[in-house]
């Protein structure tokens, strides 16, 4: 009697412990794994090595106690402190700022695997062709081996070339230069620094790009709407 007990009791030690440690009690279901883990894995291992989607309520607790990043009075390289992006920027080109936006939204939401990193990686690619091209007037724009990184690089150079197009045809020229658009582009990657968690497998920039652009329009479409959602980090 007591062998049958211990054989039957086994299983339910077992199903009692983390399996990512395999030490401490599992306590929380993780919708990424399917399985109960315990808190301190959960903690530590959150967009490190889980994946973790939006509807986690313990990813959606920890968003809501997470704090931009601050990188101090100066900024990092991959931040481009070089490039002088002034505040009448911004107003100027609301309608560019909200379409960059709106665009990257749209592909997350279309696809479930893009990450922060996906989007700091093909907006530095641009910026440093931008700048290449300011610089020497060579257009350069390096292949990226990512395919999620050269679709993003695909789609907003078509948003671009678009703008362009409209804008010749209400205004009869095109005042968007390509020091405008490196400054755009710049202004975007300092926003996805600023709000990315910086974990490996981070959407925090996603989200809460989500939140504000999700049911928003096109701004080539509607520009005075689109601009008045323009965010300011």
């Amino acid at each position: 009697m007591e062998r049958v007990r211990a054989v039957v009791s086994l299983p339910q030690r077992c199903r009692l412990s983390c399996p990512i440690c395999n030490l401490r009690k599992a306590k929380r279901f993780c919708l990424a794994l399917h399985d109960h883990i315990c808190a301190q894995c959960c903690g530590e291992q959150r967009e490190v090595t889980i994946d973790c989607p939006s509807e986690c309520p313990y990813l959606q607790q920890a968003r809501q106690h997470e704090k931009p990043r601050e990188f101090g009075n100066t900024l990092p390289e991959e931040m481009f402190p070089a490039v002088d992006i002034r505040q009448d920027f911004l107003m100027r080109h609301e309608p560019l700022m909200a379409g960059i936006a709106q665009t990257l939204t749209r592909m997350a939401l279309s696809n479930r695997d893009l990450r922060d990193r996906d989007l700091i990686g093909a907006l530095t690619n641009m910026v440093k062709s931008y700048q290449t091209l300011l610089a020497s007037g060579l257009v350069y724009q390096e292949a990226m081996p990512n395919p999620a990184q050269q679709a993003i690089i695909d789609v907003l150079a078509e948003l671009l070339r678009e703008f362009r197009e409209v804008e010749a045809k209400q205004l009869g020229y095109t005042s968007l230069k390509d020091r405008d658009i490196l400054q755009a582009l710049v202004f975007t990657l300092r926003l996805i620094h600023l709000h990315t968690s910086g974990r490996p497998l981070s959407r925090a920039f996603i989200y809460f790009l989500q939140e504000r652009f999700s049911e928003a329009s096109t701004p080539i479409d509607s520009p005075a709407d689109a601009g008045s959602r323009i965010i300011i980090p």
